[in-house]
Parts: C-alpha cells; structure tokens; sequence
C-alpha cells in the first residue's frame, strides 16, 4: 500500500515537471560538465576587454563598420603615398601650409570685397592639449609595453613565454624584408583584421595553438632532458678521471 502510494506521487510529480525544462536542466550539466577550450595566453576575458574595451576595442573589431573601414582607408592613403609614391613628408607638409596660406589669402580678399575687417578671418589654431594627450597616451601604451614584456619574462608560463617570444621574432623578421613604415602599416593592418577574425574562429585558434605548444613542448623536454643526461655523465667522467 504505502509502495504504492509512493509511485503514484513520483509519477505525478515527474509529469508536473514541463519536458523542455527537465531537457534544458540537463544540457546545462552537459554544458558545465564539457570541457573549456584553453583560450590564448590564458585568457579569462573577451576580446573586447582584453583590447581595453572602448571606442578604441569597437575600431579593431569593426562594430562600426564604416568608422573602421575609413581608418583603414586613410592608413592605406598616407602608406600609398609615401611609400608608392615616393612623396616625402616635408614636402606634402609645406604643400599643405602653402595650400593653407593662400586659402588665407582668398579668404581676407574675399572679406575685404565685402567689407569684414581682417580680424574676422577664421585662424588655424591647433590646441595645446592635443600634443599634451598624444605625449600622455603614447608613454602610457610604451610603459604598459614595457611592463608587459618584463612581467612575462618574470613568469613561469612557457606557453606564454613562447607566444611573445615567437611574435618579436616574426617582427623582427617582417622588419628586415622592408622599412619602417612599411612595419608600420602592416602593423596597423593586422590591428584591424587580427582581432575581429579571432574573435569570429576563437575556438578553432585556441585549439589549434593548443596542439601546437603541446607539441613544441613535447620536443622541448626531450631536448631538455637529453642535456641534462649529458651534462650528468659529464660530471661523472670528470669524477672517474679524477
């Protein structure tokens, strides 16, 4: 009777519970029980963080399309310029202050036809704080750098360590194949394409790196031991000889 009793309420409490929940509450234990994909450079943040949120994360990866496709193009311009072109920057400087005076000139004429006094002619004025907050930006990006570098010598974290090891190095490499501003541009290309790509394969990256630096890592404590094998023998013959 009570056996009974007892079956009755669990068939009545299971066909309580709606189908979809009881299928959600169990691909949540499947979602949290799956693995997590090791994400680069250990990673915990989004992408958008890690490039320090902002307008200046929403250009590199391109949530305004049309803000982001004009930095590029201007980019593309002024390498274009200098680079196809052959044009040098004191020359389009001193085109541009020539461009600059007689447009002031046309503008003063123009106001004394119409009886304004010079006074009223608009000046170009550049303000001061924009130099003062260029200054400030670039040492903080240069520190921030800087810090960066150090602190991931000072670690213990060879996948780390071998990440921004392998990336100076293919700069280094890029750098010897073209000028500086070349570097520059390609520099400022892969800024804006890098970013928004990963962010769109991330999981195929990170499991891709994976499997690389488990490798690479392989072959390292082979090397790594096989010395340490041979210095130990050193010592040895030198203590027989002894």
């Amino acid at each position: 009777m009570a056996e009974n009793i007892l079956n009755n309420f669990v068939e009545s409490f299971a066909e309580s519970i709606p189908k979809q929940t009881v299928a959600a509450l169990f691909q949540e234990n499947l979602n949290s029980a799956a693995p997590q994909p090791n994400r680069l450079l250990k990673r915990q943040k989004t992408v958008h963080h890690v490039l320090g949120g902002g307008k200046s994360a929403d250009v590199l990866l391109w949530r305004n399309k049309k803000i982001s496709g004009s930095v590029l193009a201007g980019a593309t311009a002024i390498w274009v310029l200098f680079e196809w072109l052959n044009y040098h920057f004191l020359t389009l400087l001193f085109i541009a202050l020539v461009l600059v005076m007689l447009a002031q000139v046309v503008w003063s004429s123009v106001s004394g036809f119409f009886g304004r006094s010079s006074s009223e002619v608009p000046r170009l004025k550049i303000p001061e704080e924009l130099f003062v907050n260029i200054g400030m930006v670039v040492g903080s990006e240069v520190n921030r750098a800087l810090g960066f570098l150090q602190d991931v010598a000072s670690r213990k974290d060879l996948k780390q360590f071998l990440a921004v090891v392998a990336s100076l190095w293919a700069a280094a490499i890029i750098g010897s194949w073209c000028n500086f501003l070349t570097v520059l541009y390609v520099g400022f290309v892969a800024m804006h394409t890098l970013p928004v790509l990963y962010e769109q394969y991330e999981d195929q990256v990170d499991s891709f790196v994976s499997q690389l630096l488990g490798q690479f890592r392989n072959h390292y404590q082979k090397l790594d031991a096989g010395i340490i094998s041979k210095i130990a023998k050193a010592k040895l013959n030198a203590k027989k000889h002894e």
